[in-house]
């Protein structure tokens, strides 16, 4: 808006606002014991015989036109004045709902009325989640700017810088040029995002207490008839290009080629909620030496976590325990599916169970790399893609509750899968040699044995 034409309609609203304060003032002093002196000219057929009455359904009048004016002088009513990001800094525009300002800084507007559901294309989510988001990270977002070099940038273009790096994995010289920021400013605004989502909102990806275990297994005997299931684990690896200055001197293997892979571990419940994510291992290191060197591993030995009571099934006491693919180890509180099985057998019947445990693990994972920053090769260092590792996951928990849509295709998951796999079968051979991993297969072995007849009988009866 014109800013001459911006501080006319100011000045109207203000001397509207004066004229109605002056009129208020007026009937305090001239009061009447009849607020309604037109009825009383309808009812009678007198004129109006006070003259107090006629003051005062003047200024009434008055008064109510006043109040109209100053309603229709004054800017459109919003929860907070923003910040907004201009080219010259100290301007003001008009104060716009978020998608309506970050859909003209991105340059989405054509888009969205074409489709109304654009905002996922950059953002990964839709309008009234960004909307959302906003207003949860906003205070944080803008309470830590460079001391010496404010940004001038409203809560929603930080976010949307943030959100459309992760979303699509632009390089930060195409983000500064739709943004029209600087680099560096795009790049302070990702790194604000994810210092925020990792440090403020890590709790949504917090490991279940252990009442809200009982919840979990209880979604996982529901779906699949075994009991005591308290997530399915599962190793995922995502491709980065490291910056040479950043490797290590030892890494040659890594300075030879410098595209490599970073790999995370999740733990997931039913409904492909991320309840435990690691991350920042080496690519190359195997399922089980992950497993191994993993915080969830020590906790869950140390007696911390998966420790409520067992369920006995057919004699033996089943654990609380966690659904894994082959190349983990097998252990009490880690059930793996049987090697080989023949038709129709108890060990068959668990086998489809079990695959069907671990599908929400397979979901998150395919929803994690719908964020275009994980599902290409980005290039930038361990510590910033172990950032990106954990703000997508955060951000999947919080779609989820927004009731988004998650699906993604299991056959490009299963490409990944394939591809990464292919170039660490010659480690896979070694998951059998930890003596630590087999000393009690035995037991663990019995337990598996246990929910295998426990499903087959389950499976009879429903026959």
């Amino acid at each position: 808006m014109d800013p001459r034409r911006q501080r006319r309609r100011r000045l109207a609203a203000l001397l509207s606002s004066l004229v109605a304060e002056l009129l208020s003032l007026l009937i305090l002093l001239f009061p009447t014991s009849n607020p309604l002196p037109v009825s009383d000219c309808a009812t009678n057929g007198d004129p109006l015989s006070d003259q107090h009455d006629v003051v005062f359904a003047l200024l009434l009048h008055l008064l109510s036109t006043s109040e109209i004016a100053a309603t229709l002088s004054l800017p459109p009513f919003t929860r907070k004045r923003r910040r907004g990001h201009f080219s010259e800094p100290g301007v003001q525009s008009d104060v716009q709902d978020p998608e309506s300002r970050i859909s003209g800084v991105v340059g989405i507007d054509s888009v969205k009325r074409r489709n109304p559901d654009s905002f996922k294309q950059f953002f990964n989510m839709k309008s009234s989640t960004f909307e959302w988001l906003c207003g949860l990270l906003e205070p944080l977002l803008e309470c830590r700017d460079p001391v010496h070099s404010p940004l001038n940038l409203a809560a929603e273009t930080r976010l949307g810088i943030g959100l459309f790096r992760l979303a699509s994995g632009a390089d930060f010289r195409d983000i500064s040029d739709r943004f029209r920021v600087s680099v560096s400013v795009s790049k302070f605004c990702v790194k604000q995002l994810c210092r925020v989502l990792c440090t403020n909102f890590r709790f949504w990806v917090g490991f279940p207490s252990p009442n809200e275990l009982a919840s979990v297994s209880t979604q996982f005997d529901a779906l699949t008839g075994i009991p005591n299931c308290c997530g399915a684990v599962k190793c995922v690896r995502f491709r980065i290009r490291r910056n040479h200055e950043a490797v290590p001197p030892k890494d040659n293997i890594l300075h030879e080629n410098a595209e490599n892979t970073i790999a995370a571990q999740i733990v997931v419940d039913s409904s492909s909620r991320i309840l435990s994510i690691i991350a920042g291992f080496h690519g190359q290191k195997t399922d089980s030496q992950i497993l191994k060197s993993s915080t969830l591993y020590r906790d869950i030995e140390n007696g911390a976590i998966l420790k409520s009571q067992k369920v006995h099934i057919h004699g033996v006491a089943v654990p609380q325990f966690l659904a894994g693919e082959g190349a983990y180890p097998l252990l009490p509180w880690l059930i793996l599916p049987f090697n080989c099985c023949s038709p129709g057998s108890n060990e068959e019947i668990f086998n489809n169970a079990h695959r069907i445990m671990l599908l929400p693990a397979h979901e998150a994972i395919a929803s994690l790399r719908k964020w275009g920053v994980l599902n290409k090769s980005t290039e930038s260092d361990d510590r910033v893609a172990v950032a990106y590792i954990g703000a997508c996951s955060i951000l999947h928990n919080m779609l989820l509750t927004r009731e988004e849509d998650l699906s993604a295709s299991f056959d490009e998951v299963d490409k990944h899968s394939l591809g990464l796999r292919r170039d660490l079968q010659f480690l896979e051979g070694k998951n059998g040699g930890d003596e630590i991993f087999t000393q009690r297969s035995e037991l663990a072995a019995a337990i598996r044995a246990a929910l295998a007849m426990k499903v087959s009988e389950q499976k009879l009866r429903l026959q």
